[in-house]
Order: structure tokens, then sequence, then C-alpha cells
């Protein structure tokens, strides 16, 4: 089915136009005309002031929930603030139906700050595996899509996650350290050395976006839900880029992952971190 959708009718060769259209007009829609534009009552803390929703949140998901599964019969969505509101709703990604994968607002802390670094991320799977996803920064006019076995693009133009530098530092952006357990805490801050240069992440979708375009060497993660990474690690993986947990298994997206995990530029930066971690664990 998803084969079919995604190149199979009317003579495509890649992802339909349509599913960029909806991701555009969502953002357009319910997101952009609230950027920098606020009220106090459309800001909700979740489980705490770094888990922010906004009504940007809310309306942008449920814009691309009717769109998307309109495109896709017999599809479901798994977004984040739906899952927040029915946790079940999380299952369908074990399901037999294709799911959707969704994050309105990608980065709401930045959004809320009236900053230009979020995204709105969307993927498109079936029985765990990602098929195509799309990353859409509308401030900064960015559009990146990967499909399985095509590569990525950027705003139409092929992207290569290419290699560092022989000797170089790597650059890596990480989960922060308070927000993980103590295991956790104790592997990222094995990368806190003099060949890796590690700061907090921001935006997990552009901290991706950033290792496909090659302008960051790696991402480290404590935490799994499926709507930060699924994208994410598809462009990577199409850029020509790398992607591990812990255990050295790949990342599953449904959940239940040695932690924390990476995704590279390339298969020994990869290994270089994965083994940082290990030594900080």
């Amino acid at each position: 089915m998803i084969d079919d959708f995604l190149y199979g009718t009317a003579g495509r060769t890649g992802p339909p136009a349509e599913v960029e259209a909806a991701v555009r007009a969502a953002a357009a829609a319910e997101i952009l005309p609230r950027h920098r534009k606020l009220a106090a009552h459309e800001i909700i803390e979740k489980s705490g002031p770094h888990d922010l929703v906004t009504a940007a949140d809310r309306l942008a998901e449920e814009h691309l929930t009717a769109a998307l599964t309109k495109l896709l019969p017999g599809s479901v969505v798994v977004g984040e603030e739906s899952v927040h509101a029915d946790p079940a709703v999380y299952d369908a990604l074990g399901g037999d139906a294709p799911v959707w994968i969704v994050d309105p607002v990608d980065g709401t802390r930045q959004f809320v700050r009236g900053e230009a670094g979020f995204c709105t991320l969307v993927a498109l799977a079936l029985h765990g595996e990602v098929h195509a996803s799309w990353t859409y920064a509308p401030v900064r006019g960015e559009m990146a899509i990967a499909v399985r076995g095509r590569g990525a693009t950027l705003n139409g133009a092929p992207i290569r996650s290419g290699v560092p530098a022989p000797g170089a530092v790597l650059k890596v952006a990480m989960s922060h350290p308070d927000y993980t357990t103590e295991a956790q805490k104790r592997a990222l801050l094995g990368l806190r050395t003099e060949s890796i240069a590690a700061r907090p992440c921001g935006s997990a979708g552009l901290e991706y976006l950033a290792v496909a375009r090659g302008s960051l060497d790696a991402v480290a993660f404590n935490w799994e839900y499926a709507w930060d990474h699924a994208a994410g690690l598809l462009l990577v993986t199409e850029a020509g880029g790398a992607q591990s947990t812990l255990s050295g298994a790949p990342f599953r997206i449904a959940g239940g992952n040695d932690l924390p995990f990476t995704a590279a530029r390339d298969e020994a930066t990869a290994q270089r971190v994965l083994a940082a971690l290990r030594t900080g664990g």
C-alpha cells in the first residue's frame, strides 16, 4: 500500500506532492500566524516548565490528521498531542495500518520564545519501518524530504552527510543530562572529552537535518518518542549517515531501545560516539 502511494500512482517517482503541500498548509494556517504572537492562554505546561504545548501544536496536528488520512485512506496518525490525550494511540506503531507519525511543532520552547529554530515533522511508517519523512522549518524556508532507498533532499536538491575531517573534534548535540536517568546521565557525560564538543540539543528535527547536511557530526539522545526521531533518522540514513542504540542495535520507533542512541554523519563517527557513551556509562 505504501509503495503504491509513494511511487506507483500516475507515474509518480517520489513522495506525492500532496504530502508536502499538506505540511506547508498546516504551518501556514496554524503555526506561522501564531509565531511571536502567542497569547498567554495559548501556552500550557504539560509535565513541567520544559514540556510545553501551544494552540499552534494542537491545531496544526488536527489539520495534519485530517489532511494526511484523507490522502492515504486506511492510515492512522500517531501525533504528540493525540498521544498526550490518549496514550493508547501510540500502540498503532505496532499495528497493520500505515501510520503517519506527526510532531506539529518540534522545538516548542523555541517557538514560544519567538525563535526560528522549530519545525514540523511528518513520517510515514508501516510495521515499524519508516518509508518517507518530511522535515519543514517554515521560518527558515527549509523542506527536507527522505524516501527509503531513494535518498534525501533539501529544498529539492540532494544532500549528503559526508564525513568529518580526519582528527577533527566532533560536534555533537545531546540530550540535557538533567532530564535523564542516572545511568543515562553517566553515559552522556562520556561525551565530555577533548575529542568531542558536546552541547545541549535544540529542536531534534533540526539537529537531525544538520547531521544530514553535514553541519553537525552527530546527535546523542536519551528519549525515544517516535514523533521526535522517525523523520530525522530516515533523513540521516538516506543522506548517507548511520544510527545505533547503545547496545549496537538499530533504533526501533515503537520503543524498547537501549538508551542513549546516536545518529551520525557516517558509521565511523557513530562508533566513536557510542564508544564515548559506553565509557561514560
